[in-house]
């Protein structure tokens, strides 16, 4: 019989405590440690897990696999030291603050052969990946309309706060919609403008709490994306996903009453609105709208089940992830330019 693998957890966070609990739900793992940097409750199913004092301590007990859900700014020391003493990791995104961090984190994993596969956690949604088949259809070229605003208070707005002492909305949650994009057009993004706005005096000064970014393609094609955390953000229109083509569009419609600060709402698809541009004879549309039930979809923690899922899938089968990583640094080098292009005022051509 095969052996869990031995897990170390870097990471309590929304996402660190959801990944915990599938690694706790999944027999394929097995945690040998949780490390946080501050204290936390946890939730019951996690509390017979041994915590663990650093990083360095939890290294020691020599885990298969290093899973970081840390902020940003400490994802790429953790993941090559982690590669380097011979773990497999999982790295939430973004993979890295800068592209040479993430290039670096690529290059320890092809020097050491071990796996690592990053949180991209759309790409394990049944319906999102149905969403993006559909798109497809519909073009080249492409118009892709995308946002995920988050009205936050409370602890969520702390958090939100600390997120943005390393990375911008627009970065941290962008890279998921910008690497749909890039899964619709399979063209490469040419140029990319950003624009951001400060709309608090809680967060530093050179920071904005506001993103907005719009990117060019090489076949035609143009997407925009646009993020906001805060208290003062507007429930109004905070989940947009639209995309349209030649032959009509598609969108993911939201049940009323969602709310952005529940987190199931960020990947939950509900229906999917198909729209053809066929007409008939007499210039009118040759058939209705057609809405796809997503009734069945999996929730956020079956979501991470699913991830972490694909992780051990990975790590025992060898797959292949040259791509997957691949594709983590494209994605987060035009989210990084627009951030670069709103505090330069200026277009950044890719």
């Amino acid at each position: 019989m095969t052996k869990p693998l031995r897990t170390l957890v870097i990471g309590l966070g929304q996402m660190g405590r959801s990944h915990a609990l599938a690694y706790h739900h999944n027999p394929g793992f097995e945690i040998v440690g949780l490390v946080n940097r501050s204290p936390v409750t946890l939730p019951e199913a996690l509390r017979s897990c041994p915590m663990i004092e650093d990083f360095e301590t939890g290294l020691a007990l020599k885990p298969d696999l290093v899973s970081i859900n840390s902020y940003t700014d400490s994802h790429a020391d953790c993941a090559v030291a982690a590669m380097e003493a011979g773990a497999h990791v999982f790295v939430e995104k973004p993979l890295a603050p800068t592209v040479a961090e993430a290039e670096r984190v690529v290059a320890a994993a092809r020097r050491t052969g071990r796996k690592l596969v990053i949180g991209y956690i759309l790409r394990h949604h049944p319906s999102w990946i149905e969403f993006i088949r559909r798109a497809r259809d519909l073009g080249p070229p492409f118009v892709m309309r995308m946002n995920l605003n988050q009205q936050s208070s409370g602890s969520a707005w702390e958090i939100h706060k600390r997120l943005m002492e390393s990375t911008s909305p627009v970065v941290d949650c962008g890279v998921h919609y910008i690497d749909v994009m890039l899964q619709i057009t399979d063209a490469a993004p040419v140029q990319v403008r950003g624009m951001g706005v400060r709309l608090s005096d809680e967060i530093a000064d050179a920071q904005v709490n506001y993103g907005h970014l719009q990117v060019l393609f090489a076949d035609g094609s143009a997407g925009w994306y646009e993020a906001g955390w805060g208290p003062m953000i507007s429930e109004t229109a905070f989940f947009v996903k639209d995309v349209m083509g030649p032959k009509g569009s598609v969108s993911i419609v939201m049940e009323d009453g969602a709310a952005s600060a529940d987190v199931d709402t960020h990947t939950k698809t509900a229906r999917i609105r198909l729209h053809s541009a066929t007409r008939g004879p007499d210039g009118s549309f040759a058939r209705p709208d057609e809405m796809l039930s997503m009734a069945d979809e999996p929730g956020h923690q079956a979501l991470c089940e699913r991830e972490q899922q694909f992780v051990l899938d990975a790590i025992r089968n060898d797959l292949d992830l040259d791509k997957h990583m691949d594709d983590a640094i494209r994605s987060l080098a035009v989210v990084l330019a627009a951030d670069r292009s709103m505090r330069e005022n200026r277009a950044v051509d890719l």
